[in-house]
């Protein structure tokens, strides 16, 4: 069972629709039991990131989910529930993230063309990095859908795929039992769909 953590700022609609097309056992649930009985974990989320660390630190959610992947529990995260993997975030100040991936998140702002718009809306392609369980199946250059203004900028080694917005940056990330998507899987249509299933059905040695 997949517990995707409802923390009043995800896109659950959308989620809700993915997961019932691959008919995968999901549940959106803040309960703690709930949570730690679930096999994997999957943290979304949209909007500001002072906002969401500030409700995953008020209700503890943020501690359990990282306890659970000390325990060797996979966690996805997706959109800002990426950026909320990595240690800070520099959106509007300087925020603690949930410090699981080694990294900050920054801003596009001052590091491309000044011509191109932020945030970056649209489809942009993948340009795989390495070996994931997220991409089986995929041979590179597809094609998923990115809503952000703010990136990863992490070692290369953690990047499971970049894409390109007049510089290259993380598309996807994973770190042990840790995975993130900048982009959005569950509006990417049948490669958003493929990534989610993939997570779902992985072994991860559970």
């Amino acid at each position: 069972m997949i517990a995707i953590v409802d923390y009043g700022v995800g896109n659950l609609f959308s989620l809700r629709s993915s997961f019932k097309a691959i008919g995968a056992d999901a549940v959106f649930t803040s309960d703690e039991k709930i949570i730690r009985d679930a096999d994997r974990i999957l943290l979304p989320g949209v909007g500001a990131f002072e906002d969401a660390a500030d409700k995953l630190k008020t209700t503890g959610l943020g501690e359990l989910l990282v306890n659970e992947v000390k325990k060797g529990k996979p966690l996805l995260g997706i959109c800002l529930g990426m950026q909320l993997l990595f240690d800070k975030s520099y959106e509007f100040g300087c925020f603690d993230g949930l410090g699981l991936i080694p990294g900050d998140i920054v801003s596009f702002e001052g590091k491309i063309d000044p011509s191109l718009k932020i945030p970056e809306i649209g489809w942009n392609e993948l340009r795989l990095n390495k070996e994931s369980v997220l991409y089986k199946g995929f041979s590179g250059g597809e094609f998923v859908y990115f809503v952000h203004s703010y990136f990863a900028d992490c070692e290369s080694r953690f990047v499971s795929a970049f894409s390109e917005y007049d510089i290259d940056f993380p598309a996807s990330v994973e770190y042990e039992n840790v995975f993130g998507c900048q982009f959005h899987p569950e509006k990417s249509g049948k490669a958003g769909l493929k990534i989610i299933d993939n997570f779902c059905k992985a072994g991860f040695g559970l």
